[in-house]
């Protein structure tokens, strides 16, 4: 038996139907449209507003359209992983969830968490699960509900989220240079005063204080992040590109997280490619942390063509970070 490599062979995704607008959001919050348009580039973001659903609602959704275009048998699922940062529960995991309401009998569960970049380093370690040998069929999904962790009375934060799903089929192959090729994938450390959420995990639980005092949402300062991010995805994908004889000639797509379109145009112009090379759908998505990535994969599936050379790229609470290089396996369906 030869090199087993991991390809991607599918892909569903989910966005809840309410459409949140700048125009609702500035009547929310002292903002506008031409502010948040200038600033961050995002038009919309869907927002899952019905009571009692939570982020394995959105990532059912995603894996059940995935397997309904793929065809796979339910029993042959190996492994169902969720990278997400807005669980249902602390416990149990919201990959847990999603397997009993699939029906998945055959499958480990586990969540994963890796902020924005949970989908990027999630992928590397299904592939290496796919890779070994002992795990034939794995779905893989990228889903948050920001708007659970998001403060609408902070003009700042509050028009940068939005709620998604999307998944990815995992599979084994021993066709050469095809699927995940390649990872730099790194964890600065240092990030915890930038980006975090103040309270509701074990060094601060959840009490009258903390939910006075709101602490329980997205806490941010922004233009330390901004610089962070700008820096290292433009490095990572650079550094990718480099190893693997990489240029503007040979890239057919970009998938950079959706964080802010002014930092996805520095990526670009770093790489040299125009934007059409670049999947982009942050004006109307926002940034669905963990689901941006997979579900730009989703929305430019039809265009994708087999042996593209596709680079991925994220930033995240930690400070997260890195860069993955995939040859994508077939032809857009």
């Amino acid at each position: 038996m030869g090199k087993i490599n991991a390809i991607i062979t599918g892909v569903g995704g989910y966005v809840p139907d309410y459409v949140l607008t700048n125009e609702e959001l500035s009547r929310m919050v002292d903002t506008n449209d031409e502010w948040i348009m200038t600033r961050v580039g995002i038009k919309e973001r869907r927002i899952l507003t019905e009571e009692g659903l939570g982020t394995s609602y959105m990532a059912r959704k995603a894996a059940k359209q995935l397997m309904k275009k793929t065809g796979a048998d339910p029993d042959s699922i190996d492994a169902l992983i969720v990278a997400t940062s807005t669980s249902d529960y602390h416990f149990p995991s919201t990959a847990s969830i999603v397997i009993g309401k699939l029906g998945l009998k055959n499958a480990m569960a586990f969540d994963f968490s890796a902020a924005c970049c949970g989908f990027l380093y999630s992928l590397n370690v299904a592939s290496s699960m796919i890779q070994s040998g002992r795990y034939k069929r794995i779905i893989l999904i990228g889903a948050d509900k920001m708007s659970s962790a998001t403060d609408y009375k902070d003009r700042n934060t509050c028009p940068l989220f939005g709620d998604g799903a999307a998944a990815v089929m995992l599979e084994g192959t021993e066709e050469e240079n095809i699927g995940l090729i390649d990872s730099y994938l790194r964890t600065d450390g240092m990030g915890l005063p930038f980006l975090h959420m103040k309270a509701g995990g074990s060094v601060s639980p959840a009490s009258h204080f903390t939910v006075d005092h709101r602490m329980h949402y997205t806490y941010q300062e922004g233009r330390t992040v901004f610089r962070y991010a700008v820096t290292n995805m433009s490095d990572d994908c650079a550094l990718i590109a480099e190893r693997n004889g990489l240029n503007k000639d040979n890239i057919n797509w970009v998938i950079p997280h959706q964080a802010n379109m002014r930092i996805i145009e520095a990526v670009a112009k770093r790489l040299e490619l125009p934007m059409d090379q670049v999947m982009v759908n942050i004006e109307h998505y926002g940034n669905t942390s963990a689901a941006t990535i997979p579900l730009a994969i989703w929305e430019y599936e039809s265009k994708l063509k087999k042996g593209d050379n596709i680079i991925m790229t994220a930033f995240g609470a930690g400070f997260v970070h890195g860069a993955n290089y995939l040859r994508w396996a077939y032809d857009g369906k």
